[in-house]
């Protein structure tokens, strides 16, 4: 899901950046004969890809926040757990580069224009929800219920146990592999090492011995590395 997001904001960037130098710059523009910083509506185009941008963001935002919240409901799920130590470590190390790349296109914008003040606040409340989630990082969870497998953290990883027919458990990762070729991965190392004897145990109790195939092959891939 976060990385979708960041391309689709880096996609809107690219002609946000591109009005942004032409009107900051006011550079002429042969074909519409007309300079930069007299284009029309130049003002409407910049807030109008401004409010998308921040309702990309706040959307994610909105999941992110969510998603933690949910998972920290520990009552709810037959199984819950805070994330591993060096996965939080990595996702906070992730948020705040993001958080820097979008101040400084919250800056650049800006610098370039006072006209770019939408796209560049957008950014700005990216930077900012960015470095308040990193600074959360102790809420970070996975959760298992009946019905469903949750971690929150940088992204929001949403399993379904309906339709599902493999579940595939490596070091690493495991897969889900659902009805009509979906597959879906989940980060195996998101759980604290102690804790994955109970996971996978927990995760297999949850899971419809009839329907769906439990594949573990982490003890083999263990017992061959020691």
């Amino acid at each position: 899901m976060n990385k979708a997001i960041n391309i689709i904001l880096g996609i809107i960037l690219i002609p946000t950046m591109f009005i942004t130098i032409y009107v900051g710059l006011d550079v002429p523009i042969g074909f519409l004969r007309v300079s930069g910083a007299n284009l029309p509506y130049r003002e409407e185009i910049l807030l109008g890809l401004g409010l998308l941008l921040f309702i990309i963001i706040l959307r994610r935002s909105i999941r992110r926040w969510m998603g933690l919240r949910i998972v920290n409901q520990v009552s709810k799920f037959k199984w819950n757990a805070p994330v591993s130590d060096a996965r939080k470590s990595r996702v906070r190390m992730y948020l705040i580069m993001e958080a820097v790349v979008m101040l400084s296109m919250a800056a650049g914008l800006y610098a370039l224009t006072e006209q770019a003040i939408a796209p560049a606040l957008a950014f700005l409340i990216g930077t900012i929800d960015n470095i308040l989630f990193a600074m959360s990082s102790s809420k970070y969870r996975v959760g298992l219920s009946s019905k469903a497998l949750i971690i929150a953290d940088r992204e929001v990883i949403l399993l379904y146990f309906t339709g599902l027919r493999k579940v595939s458990a490596h070091q690493q990762s495991t897969f889900f592999d659902y009805i009509k070729g979906l597959q879906i991965t989940f980060p195996t190392n998101c759980v604290k090492d102690e804790d994955k004897a109970e996971f996978f145990a927990a995760l297999e109790d949850q899971l419809d011995s009839d329907r769906v195939f439990f594949s573990k092959t982490m003890d083999q891939e263990e017992k061959a590395t020691s």
